[in-house]
């Protein structure tokens, strides 16, 4: 394909980041060029993490990028260009720093984070984020039925997590549990290898395979009360987390859909049929540009969502519930044409297109899916609840 081809970023969003935050995006591409790109699909189609990668991620320097004093945008242009990627790796990423480690940041007492933070920000170990259960998905606010009780200094956690990414092989979750003598939810910093914890990988999935999803069984398992996260007291402070982790996924729709255009363009260029390049038929070029429009689209909203996040006021849950199912949505749409385009070749991962098509499923449904994000803005813009 010729390098005279204009960028995906077609309306030059990169141009709103600093000097410093340019030259770093570029240190990411040329890692996931060289060290990621190539063994993406075998890592998938062998559902198997590439755990030897993590000190070179780790090298990039890169947790809790906020937390570093980098911009919003650029935090969301980094899991963009991850996703575009290894939406896979991107999701290790998001769950790992933006759940875990942000959570050490915003909620662990100055004990624990002495104890954790380097070490997960510098991915010595690995974390994950233990919220959601078997029979408890978008309603497990007030559905949760793991329980924590408290005897003297240590707390008993009995029940079950499931759909827990890096679940198999992380050193500590962030588990959420329901306290027995208020109700209230806490958090608990749960080293995963203890008496009583049992995990095992969720497998046949068509989406996010080289994530270890894992089900996690919890019986009779004893925790310190020095592993309560100290500034965790209600639901509320995990809405906090998952705002962020929400709008980032926004940020993975919008990777995605670069992912599939990069792909589709350049099949239609390289690929002839009829005795011409396919990109030469009107039809392909048109589902081109609509997957172009609907990546530019989705770029768009996340930029003005990270402007928000920079505010004073900052963004909302609403305003992160309507990001993640636009974009999700021109997402599903962008990589379908892209699928489309790919003909045959577009169902085996030989050729890139259908793994960026199964993965995008993933990111259809987790933080929320399309239909509970919707009613979320429903209920900000009628102030009716149709949810409850």
């Amino acid at each position: 394909m010729e390098s005279s081809l204009p960028s995906a970023d077609f309306f030059g969003f990169e141009a709103l980041l600093s000097a410093a935050e340019q030259a770093k995006l570029q240190d990411v591409r040329d890692f996931l060029a060289k060290d990621v790109a190539p063994y993406a699909a075998d890592w998938w189609n062998r559902a198997e993490f590439p755990t030897d990668v993590l000190p070179k991620l780790a090298a990039l320097n890169l947790s809790t990028p906020a937390q570093q004093g980098y911009s919003h945008l650029f935090s969301g242009m980094v899991i963009a260009e991850l996703t575009r990627a290894d939406t896979s790796l991107a999701t290790f990423f998001m769950v790992h720093h933006d759940l875990f480690v942000e959570a050490l940041h915003q909620f662990g007492s100055a004990d624990q984070q002495d104890r954790l933070l380097q070490d997960a920000m510098d991915l010595r170990i690995t974390g994950a984020f233990a919220l959601t259960e078997p029979q408890h998905g978008s309603d497990v606010a007030g559905g949760m039925a793991t329980t924590a009780t408290r005897t003297g200094d240590t707390w008993v956690l009995n029940g079950a997590k499931r759909w827990i990414g890096n679940g198999t092989f992380c050193d500590y979750m962030l588990l959420w549990a329901r306290d027995t003598t208020d109700g209230a939810v806490r958090g608990f910093i749960l080293e995963a290898t203890l008496p009583g914890v049992t995990r095992t990988v969720i497998g046949n999935k068509i989406a996010l395979r080289t994530v270890q999803n894992a089900d996690i069984v919890l019986d009779n398992v004893r925790v310190a009360e020095a592993d309560r996260f100290a500034g965790i007291n209600s639901f509320n402070d995990t809405k906090k987390l998952l705002q962020g982790s929400r709008i980032l996924v926004g940020w993975q729709a919008v990777g995605q859909q670069l992912a599939a255009f990069d792909v589709a363009r350049q099949y239609a260029v390289e690929r002839h049929q009829f005795g011409k390049p396919l990109a030469s038929f009107q039809l392909v070029q048109d589902q081109l540009v609509r997957m172009l429009g609907n990546a530019t689209a989705s770029m768009a909203m996340m930029a003005q969502v990270a402007q928000l996040q920079s505010a004073r006021e900052g963004a909302n849950m609403a305003q992160a519930a309507l990001a993640k199912a636009h974009t999700s949505a021109l997402m599903r749409d962008t990589v379908s044409m892209g699928r489309s385009i790919l003909g045959g070749n577009g169902i085996v991962t030989d050729y890139g297109m259908a793994k960026i098509f199964a993965d995008a499923e993933a990111i259809y449904t987790y933080e929320g899916s399309f239909e509970i994000n919707s009613l979320i803005v429903g209920r900000a813009i009628t102030g009716i609840s149709a949810i409850l």
